[in-house]
């Protein structure tokens, strides 16, 4: 029988069988959900994710979310930057934590011109990510990093809305030119000038928008820019968009509420009264004039301040255009009343990659509009030194019902109480040929702090906008050659205006209305072209060249009309404006630059890094300057017999030199050209020539020159436990010659007593070092502390350019009275260091009045008896971090200290006169007193009285920034379709508290005298962080 082959019904069988089992692997396909953190709990964002062995993937999102399909138990690899690489089961849901790779975690640092991996860095540079968990108020950026630097010391103004802050870097480096460090933003150098209505510039910036800070200290980092990187370079790169991000909305927002903490110690009204009965009795006028009221002055100039911040992100890629929109509000009230800011930010940024990834652009456009509501901060000292015994808003003395009735038997206190607003205000007899204006303010007297505030109007109005394109091509066909070019715009305009009722004291009668207005356009070109070589895997060698150009202008103008009130008696003045004189200014300036980098790198392990820049500005007759620099730096740990020990993950030696520039004058970019100053005011005319404007000639000095600062730094960084435990310490001499100085000239040399000259020479020296510790690291526990130290000597070596003879030479920025220096810069110390007499006390320790020491022994006491006694410079700072996170839990704090600062209490020093006439004065009125002054009871106010040292204090501090717990959570409301809601809320408090034997208001004062410092407030918040 023949047999039939079914050959058919075979390739069916097998067709059958292959599409089954395609089925069945189709059906083994699964969306794999998953969420991405490191060991602290911050979403990790850009995390690459793919399938073993398969080419494309995805990245993880904002929130640290990815999507992928996988076969069930496929093998997913976890990738990014600085961190060990995870391999996992493919399952509906994953949470991959990724461990830091103390091989691989070498974040890319941005540096001048360029970026360079943390491991290679030659000089002293610290990076910084802003921590998200730990923070207090946060209102402007460099609130972020106060505390968190080694060597960088960072001061807040006062505790005004929106106050700006002092930043030194090392130490100040000048005298009298800026002290402050070059700001870059996005490759835009900024010029650190404000413009009205934006005390700080840095305020233009949401610290939202805020991805990293890199602080370049050393001239061997900071060189590169020549110039203007005498005081230290801070750079600040801001957040982008992603390729591959799914499209990202992201919220964070906060309340607060500040109060004061402390006010000075002062008299009470009962404790006034009984004052006053003791030293004049009580059928005195003294007396007589104390009021009925017993009014708390300081309470009654603040208040209960609410303040509320807001922002709202959008991130993510349009096809190949990664972008990121951000719209930010801020809304801060001050604790002093009548005081305020209101800010709006916008940022744009796009970052196109074009030219198959040859040719990448970072666009950036950052806008503000800032709205600042000014209150006089004479309020604050009035509030000190007011009579507590007198009403706010009424006359309840029998003095003044005296006073106040004219020679006709008539009561003209309701009419000067209307007068003076409806506030209490010392009366004297007027004379301004106005009926209805018998009395006025007495000028010698304090004035009502609450008519200090409300009856006149300050409010600024600033817009600000930071552009900047940046532009990198790796040459088609020669890629080890890129070409770079960065275009920047820094504008900004502020008009301030005032509007003073004629009740204001400070303009009584004719009040003030008028503007400031200021605007600056500050552009800049950079182009550089940088070459990559390996020869081999031992050899590598890049170098790079460029051009800058940068123009800085600005405009200023200003004009104040006061005006007769309708009720003067003589009808032609009535309505009229006084005399006035409108004031303009424009000045510019050209900074060209020339620069080159070169760095060698042997072995992976030796670098060298040499770099140049020769800069040329117009504010000098000699234009041009060069300031070279060089680095090495030695992985010791990738030494053979370093291998072996494995406790040790990194060690590394850096070395650097190099020389840096100074050329900022503080607004004068015609030091050293003639000019003339225009005659303003009504009593600046000659009517007997022409229209009678006189033209008056300014000093010019044809040598002024460069200031230098040379520095040297010795570096190591170190790290043990697989890096659980790392640190650096650096040591660093910074030696500063042809100090620019604003000081006395010899006489008949100038036009003026004062010029801008080259004086002398500083140095100053340090240690700084810095731990980080990963306490705990377990999967629902992590701990980590970091803790800096600083210790700087600021010394002044030489002012033989201006002091001749050896004499100290004053600070002219700081005056007690009218012709009293308090500080002085002199060879051998700190610059502007207190120079006072030497107070001498009796057997009890208590001072004795107008005793001070004779230290020439000439039997005479004179200024020459004076002496250098500490300085406010803190010699010694430090900061410490804690962050604990428990599961979704977060505790953090932040400690800062300040040892060896010293503050002259100015307060004490002008209130400790108790001689009865000083406190009821010829001219009629009562002033309070500190109750610190009590106990002396010194009768005088003469100069050895207020120039003593008994009133330089220790005003060493430790202060508790902030605490803050916050609680994270992740996928609430998710549903099909929908990732679900992610974010955090949280809780602080700021400016904790304050430890210090000082015994006024705030120990942290920039310049080292206390005066009437706004006071910086305790704030409580709550906020909240989502992601849709």
């Amino acid at each position: 029988m023949k047999q039939v082959k079914f050959k058919i019904p075979v390739r069916v069988i097998v067709l059958l069988c292959g599409l089954f089992l395609s089925v069945g692997a189709f059906a083994q396909q699964i969306t794999v959900n998953g969420h991405v953190k490191d060991a602290t709990g911050e979403p990790i964002i850009g995390a690459t994710v793919r399938i073993a062995g398969q080419d494309g993937g995805t990245i993880t999102d904002f929130d640290g979310n990815f999507t992928l399909k996988a076969k069930q138990g496929a093998t997913i690899q976890v990738s990014f930057i600085g961190y060990r690489t995870i391999s996992i089961s493919a399952s509906a849901s994953v949470v991959v934590t990724l461990e830091e790779d103390s091989k691989t975690l070498n974040d890319v640092v941005v540096i001048g011109y360029g970026a360079v991996k943390k491991s290679d860095l030659t000089g002293s540079v610290a990076a910084l990510r802003p921590d998200g968990k730990n923070k207090g108020v946060v209102v402007n950026p460099q609130d972020l990093i106060q505390g968190k630097i080694a060597g960088v010391n960072i001061t807040s103004n006062d505790g005004a809305p929106g106050s700006g802050a002092q930043i030194r870097i090392r130490g100040g480096s000048s005298l009298n030119a800026s002290n402050d460090p070059l700001i870059v933003i996005d490759g835009v150098a900024m010029d650190n000038e404000g413009v009205k209505g934006l005390s700080n510039p840095l305020s233009m910036i949401n610290p939202q928008d805020i991805e990293s800070f890199n602080v370049l200290k050393d001239a061997s980092a900071t060189a590169i820019y020549g110039s203007r990187g005498s005081n230290g370079v801070i750079i600040i790169t801001t957040k982008k968009g992603r390729k591959g991000q799914a499209p990202t909305v992201s919220y964070a927002g906060s309340a607060t509420v500040s109060m004061k903490k402390k006010t000075l110690d002062v008299m009470t009204g009962d404790e006034f009264r009984a004052f006053i009965k003791n030293i004049w009795g009580t059928s005195s006028d003294a007396y007589r004039a104390l009021g009925t009221a017993n009014t708390d002055w300081q309470d009654e100039i603040y208040r209960t301040a609410i303040s509320h911040d807001h922002n709202v992100t959008l991130s993510g890629a349009w096809k190949t255009l990664p972008y990121r929109v951000s719209v930010g509000y801020t809304g801060q009230e001050g604790i002093l009343k009548t005081s305020d800011f209101q800010r709006i930010t916008a940022a744009v940024s796009l970052n196109p990659s074009l030219l198959n990834d040859h040719l990448t652009m970072n666009l950036n456009a950052k806008g503000m509009y800032a709205k600042s509501i000014y209150a006089d901060g004479e309020a604050i000292s009035a509030a000190f030194r007011m009579d507590p015994t007198q009403s706010p808003y009424a006359y309840t003395s029998p003095f003044h019902r005296t006073f106040l009735t004219d020679s006709h038997g008539v009561d003209r206190s309701a009419e000067t109480l209307k007068n003076f607003g409806g506030y209490f205000e010392w009366p004297m007899a007027a004379a301004y040929g106005d009926d209805s204006w018998p009395y006025t303010y007495n000028n010698l007297a304090t004035k009502n702090p609450l008519a200090i505030l409300n009856e006149r109007h300050e409010e600024g109005h600033s817009r600000s906008f930071i552009g900047s394109a940046d532009m990198d091509y790796k040459v088609h066909g020669f890629e080890d050659l890129r070409l770079h070019m960065t275009l920047g715009a820094d504008i900004s305009q502020g008009r301030q205006y005032r509007d003073a009722n004629p009740a204001s004291p400070q303009y009584i009668y004719y009040g003030t209305h008028g503007s400031e207005e200021i605007l600056k356009r500050n552009l800049s070109l950079s182009a550089y072209a940088q070459y990559f070589k390996d020869f081999d895997t031992n050899h590598h060698f890049d170098i790079m060249g460029g051009y800058e150009w940068q123009h800085f202008w600005r405009s200023e103008h200003n004009d104040y009309i006061g005006y007769y009130p309708m009720t003067n008696n003589d009808p032609n003045l009535r309505g009229k404006e006084r005399e006035h004189t409108p004031y303009r200014f424009k000045t510019e300036s050209f900074l060209v630059s020339f620069f080159g980098r070169a760095n060698y790198t042997l072995m992976n392990r030796y670098f060298l890094t040499a770099t140049v820049r020769h800069d040329g500005s117009s504010r000098f007759k000699e234009h041009w300057s060069t300031f070279p620099s060089f680095a090495f730096a030695w992985k010791i740990k990738d030494e053979n017999e370093f291998k072996k020990i494995n406790w040790l993950s990194d060690l590394k030696l850096r070395l650097g030199w190099g020389m840096t520039g100074q050329q900022d004058l503080k607004k004068n970019d015609y030091a050293w050209i003639p000019t003339y100053s225009i005659s303003t005011g009504t009593n600046g005319f000659y009517p007997l020539l022409g229209t009678g404007i006189l033209y008056r000639p300014n000093n010019f000095n044809t040598l002024l020159k460069w200031e230098t600062t040379t520095t040297y730094n010795i570096g190591l960084d170190w790290g043990i436990l697989d890096q659980r435990l790392t640190g650096s310490i650096d040591w660093y001499y910074r030696k500063t010659t042809d100090l620019l100085n604003y000081a006395p000239v010899r006489a008949l040399s100038g036009y003026k007593n004062q010029d801008w000259q080259n004086i002398g020479k500083l140095s100053n020296s340090g240690v700084e070092t810095t731990l980080s510790w990963k306490v705990v690291r377990s999967k629902d526990f992590y701990w980590t502390l970091d803790y800096n130290f600083t210790y700087n000597h600021n010394n002044i070596k030489d002012l033989n350019g201006v002091s001749q003879d050896g004499k100290p030479v004053p600070n002219t920025d700081i005056k007690i009275g009218t012709d009293r220096y308090l500080q002085y810069n002199q060879v051998g110390y700190a610059m502007n260091s207190f120079y006072v007499y030497q107070q001498v006390y009796d057997k009890n320790g208590k001072p004795l009045e107008g005793v001070v020491v004779d230290r020439n022994g000439d039997g005479v006491i004179t200024p020459e008896d004076r002496y250098f006694y500490k300085s406010p410079l803190a010699p010694i700072t430090m900061g410490l971090a804690s962050r604990m996170e428990y599961k979704n839990w977060d505790l953090g704090f932040a400690l800062r200290a300040n040892i060896g600062n010293y503050v002259f209490d100015n307060i004490s020093s002008g209130q400790a006169n108790l001689d009865k006439n000083s406190v009821w004065a010829p001219t009629s009125f009562l002033s309070n007193r500190p109750t610190s002054v009590l106990a002396n009871n010194w009768q005088t106010n003469n100069v050895t009285s207020q120039l003593s040292d008994y009133y330089v204090h220790n005003a060493s501090f430790l202060k508790c920034d902030n605490i803050t717990l916050g609680y994270s959570f992740s996928d609430w409301f998710k549903g099909s379709g929908s990732r679900g809601l992610s974010g955090r809320i949280y809780g602080t408090v700021a400016n904790v508290f304050t430890i210090t034997k000082y015994k006024g208001i705030d120990p942290e004062i920039k310049n080292g005298f206390d005066d009437q410092i706004y006071p910086r407030p305790i704030s409580f918040i709550v906020g909240m962080n989502l992601n849709f």
